[in-house]
């Protein structure tokens, strides 16, 4: 079935906790609105909680608010209207709580999936898997309203749920399978047989859950995805200018009002639920107060009261996706289990480097990582936005993130399981800084469950380390307070020296490290993970996150093109030019020079920066540029300091095919740079400014014409026109390396002497023609570097005869006559050569039989560089000289394959003529070698399409077929 049209949203609000996110929230939509994630007209808003703890309810109240007054506003309203919710499609994302696992959120946590058909290669964080699903799968066909989904789950929704919305009014829940013993935990929904909402329970008895169970023996389960319709959103947003309900707005909150905090489904949706009774829904409240909200109870009443007048009467639907999947992105171990989850026979590597991938266990997975060195990582274990050094040993049920290189010192000799262990980015008072955290897997972050630390009781930790309860709370917190959230456990500055992992990790094994490590521990200003969250630099996150993603991106790219991998490097050229790193790239596939600092831990990589590209560069690019200055001496293994250059893909490879695709590859950059600006990529390529670096790859000389090219290139950055122009001679650059790579064809023809064949006897060659049904020249160079090229053709009969052919015969006078036109001898354009001198137009192709020339040469017939004349090779070599006759009953210039299944057909009567016998696949590189002399260089399958198999007859008919 094809993919639905996606939804085309009006607006797009992202909400989140803390104002310091905004501006960075904000900044990854806009780049998924770039990379075509995002309709291009969608309004993208990232909008703060007006409180932190204002609810999924006010969460979404305040959104509403905030969308339908930027809509007011671009409508040309004065005030915020209703009506102008009438024809939008409003997507409202909630980042929700803290997510102890992601610095940035369930929202932006990176999964271990890879998106191959992206136009663009990036990262997949939840947030992108919930954006197609809610634009693709659950949205198409929805009439104008507002869809509101959490980003606190993972989905899944096979093909088209094919939701019905005919005469559809009031809301609709999306609910998906789950069994009875996993509802115990979560929300459930109970419907009549016409799928309204009768009620819906939280962590139910078994009684309520087992009420909810559909035929299939699963329960619907509560999603986190709402659809209002625009009466619905109308009759809630009318409630942001009554108190108490405008205290979930920031209008409230400017005004002064008192917070309050709403539950989406317990306080919005519920009212709704056709079992709830006005006073049942009055004295309820929210799951998500907990029971320390006691004293907010009559003013959450009177909230309610204001919600059951305006909402009561909204039907509330529910649609259940039978063939989906839900899983909550918990603050237990659990959450491991979907990264860990198999998928194949060994461990999930995705968008990462990994230099020995036989020592991940199966069961494993590495997401976004450069690890040079034995790095081994046991089952259930994950390593995310790491670059680590072996030798490390991590073992099993273990979650690593954002360690760099210089912290793999501190977890060798260690073999670590079942730990989190954690590197983050802070801002301390305006001061950037690192901090590492260190917990349990098996550690509980809930309050009112029994405590532990690094899978040990309380207690038990205490009498390990010699830490003492009041180091990690205040005399007066009650015991009940007394938790990992709340505990100060982790350094974040220390007056003398640079935070490590160490500064965790002594906590393993204390009496390893004496008392010393627990001073250092008491002598650092420490923060718990709940004093922590405000303190995190997510846009410093972030951005260390794109950095190392584009380091180990360098790396696939060398990779691929020195392997010669069969993989299109469009969508990372694509990703780097759009993220402002075009520089990084570029030094990657032409050649950069590197100087080694003397510390081999701190190696850093001098690396060219194109001049023109700077202004272009982001921050994030700067940071590449850094990231790569440092890998690439750790890339080289040097261990001393030493100042060396060293060549790039282009530049150092020895194949001319893989540099030929490293230029293409250039041009690739600098056509995306260009910004679709500047005029088509198709163009000239012979502007007197580039013919020295042209010179040097005539010569043979690599790496010069390489430097030259970029050298050139600085000077052609500035505007698109130049740009493309600069594109247009990096193809012309590729072509000269394509030609040097097609002659090398001549290698693999392969000969097997026979019998001459008597003097005056004809070999004849006679060839279909060929017909494209579709894919014509797409397997050319450089357009099936990255694209791919697949030609599906046809050898067909004209009238019941081969329409091209050739016969050769050998005579008694040492010269050669050739003959181009009918068979009929008497019509044909007749020329004889009796010297060297009138071979040397076989490289022009509109020279009258020029063709026929190349083939007396690539045949190896005549050799034309040789001081022997003409007469004396063919009098040596076969005691006499030969006829070719070439004919074609097509039209010249008719698509059919005539110039090179012409020269195949001369080539097999002629070798055949001189006692040669070649194979099929020796005459097709024979072909390329021919027609790479005469400067043609046609695609393989038109040199192939009339030449497969073969077959000899008495007068040894070269009767050559496609087969398809």
């Amino acid at each position: 079935m094809e993919q639905p049209q996606g939804v085309d949203w009006t607006v797009l609000v992202l909400t989140c906790q803390y104002k310091d996110s905004v501006q960075v929230f904000q900044k990854e939509l806009e780049v998924r609105q770039k990379r075509q994630q995002i309709p291009a007209g969608t309004l993208l808003l990232a909008v703060e909680d007006p409180e932190m703890r204002v609810g999924s309810g006010g969460a979404t109240l305040n959104a509403l608010l905030v969308a339908a007054e930027h809509l007011s506003a671009r409508a040309g309203f004065t005030v915020v209207t209703a009506d102008v919710l009438h024809s939008a499609w409003i997507l409202i994302l909630h980042m929700g709580r803290d997510f102890p696992f992601d610095d940035c959120g369930r929202a932006f946590t990176c999964l271990p999936v890879e998106s191959p058909q992206a136009p663009e290669e990036a990262l997949v964080c939840n947030l992108d898997s919930l954006l197609d699903i809610m634009t693709f799968r659950l949205g198409p066909g929805c009439p104008p309203g507002v869809w509101v989904c959490s980003t606190d789950m993972l989905l899944s929704v096979p093909g088209n749920p094919e939701i019905c919305w005919d005469s559809f009014r009031g809301a609709r829940v999306i609910a998906f399978p789950g069994s009875p013993a996993y509802a115990l935990d979560h929300g459930v929904y109970l419907t009549d047989s016409q799928d309204f909402v009768l009620d819906i329970y939280y962590q139910g008895t078994e009684a309520e859950i087992q009420r909810c169970v559909k035929p299939d023996g699963r329960v619907p389960l509560v999603s986190g995805v709402v659809f209002l319709s625009v009466e619905t959103a109308e009759r809630l947003l009318a409630t942001h200018v009554s108190p108490p309900l405008d205290a979930c707005t920031y209008m409230g909150l400017d005004s002064g009002a008192r917070p309050v905090q709403l539950s989406l489904f317990f306080d919005i949706l519920l009212c709704m639920a056709r079992n709830v009774s006005r006073e049942d829904f009055l004295v309820g409240r929210p799951p998500e107060m907990g029971q320390s909200d006691a004293a907010v109870a009559a003013y959450l009443q009177g909230a309610r009261a204001q919600l059951w007048r305006e909402l009561r009467d909204q039907p509330l639907t529910m649609t259940y996706v039978p063939e989906g999947s839900y899983s909550y992105m918990t603050s237990t171990s659990e959450f491991l289990l979907n990264f860990t989850l198999p998928s194949g026979p060994g461990a999930k590597i995705i968008h990462s480097q990994v230099e020995e991938p036989e020592l991940l266990e199966p069961g494993s997975c590495v997401v976004s990582c450069l690890l040079e060195g034995p790095v081994r990582l046991g089952p259930g274990s994950v390593l995310r936005h790491c670059h680590l050094r072996g030798p490390i040993h991590i073992g099993a049920g273990c979650l690593m993130s954002g360690l760099d290189v210089a912290q793999s010192e501190a977890l060798r000799g260690l073999e670590l399981r079942d730990l989190i262990l954690q590197g983050h980015h802070t801002q301390l008072r305006g001061y950037p800084g690192r901090a590492f955290t260190l917990v349990g897997r098996l550690d509980s972050w809930e309050r009112q469950r029994p405590g532990t630390y690094l899978n040990m009781s309380w207690s038990d930790f205490f009498k390990k380390t010699g830490i003492r309860e009041w180091d990690l709370w205040d005399p007066d917190t009650p015991p009940a307070e007394r938790c990992l959230p709340s505990a100060r456990l982790f350094p974040v500055l220390h007056p003398s020296r640079a935070l490590g992992p160490q500064d965790m990790l002594w906590m393993l094994d204390p009496k390893e490290h004496g008392g010393e490590t627990l001073r250092t521990w008491r002598a650092s200003w420490r923060l718990s993970w709940e004093q922590l969250q405000p303190c995190l630099d997510r846009a410093a996150t972030l951005v260390s996150r794109r950095n190392l993603f584009f380091c180990q991106a360098l790396r696939k790219a060398q990779h691929v093109l020195e392997a010669r991998q069969d993989l299109s490097l469009r969508p990372l050229i694509r990703a780097a030019v759009r993220e402002g790193c075009p520089g990084p790239l570029l030094a990657r596939l032409d050649q950069g020079n590197q100087v080694l600092e003397p510390s081999p831990a701190a190696a850093q990589l001098e690396s060219e920066v194109e001049p023109g590209l700077e202004p272009r560069h982001s921050s994030m690019g700067a940071g590449v540029l850094r990231e790569v200055r440092r890998l690439g001496a750790q890339s080289l293994g040097l261990q001393s300091s030493t100042s060396i250059t060293e060549s790039r893909v282009a530049a150092r490879a020895r194949d001319p095919g893989v540099a030929a695709r490293a230029l293409a590859c250039v041009a690739d950059v600098l056509g995306c740079m260009a910004e679709g600006q500047g005029g088509l990529r198709s163009g000239p390529a012979a502007n007197p400014e580039w013919m020295r670096p042209f010179s040097y790859l005539e010569c043979g000389d690599l790496a010069g014409g390489v430097e030259a090219l970029a050298q050139e290139r600085d000077k052609w950055l500035s505007r698109p026109a130049l740009l493309v122009r600069a594109a247009r001679h990096y193809e012309g650059a590729g072509q000269i390396l394509i030609r040097q790579a097609v002659m090398t064809a001549q290698h693999f023809v392969s000969k097997e002497p026979v019998e001459l064949p008597a003097p005056g006897q004809w070999v004849v060659a006679e060839c279909p023609a060929r017909v494209d049904f579709s894919g014509g020249w797409s397997d050319t160079p450089p357009l099936a570097y990255e694209l791919g090229g697949a030609v599906l053709g046809l050898a067909v009969r004209v009238d019941g005869r081969r329409p091209i052919g050739a016969r050769a015969r050998r005579i008694l006078e040492p010269e050669l006559r050739l003959a181009v036109g009918p068979q009929q001898d008497e019509m044909a354009m007749k020329i004889v050569c009796r010297s060297l001198d009138e071979l040397q137009d076989y490289c022009q192709p509109h020279a009258p039989g020029a063709l026929l020339k190349a083939a007396f040469i690539c045949a190896g017939i005549v050799h034309i560089r040789s001081e022997l004349p003409l007469r004396e090779q063919l009098l040596h070599t076969f005691g006499g000289g030969f006829e070719l006759h070439t004919w074609s009953e097509l039209p010249h210039g008719s698509g059919l394959g005539t110039s090179s299944i012409l020269a195949g057909a001369a080539l097999a009567a002629l070798q055949r003529a001189a006692g040669q016998a070649v194979g099929t696949e020796a005459l097709i590189h024979a072909v390329l070698h021919l027609e790479q002399v005469l400067t043609t260089g046609e695609s393989w399958p038109q040199n192939e399409g009339g030449r497969q198999p073969a077959w000899l007859g008495p007068d040894l008919h070269y009767a050559l077929l496609l087969h398809l």
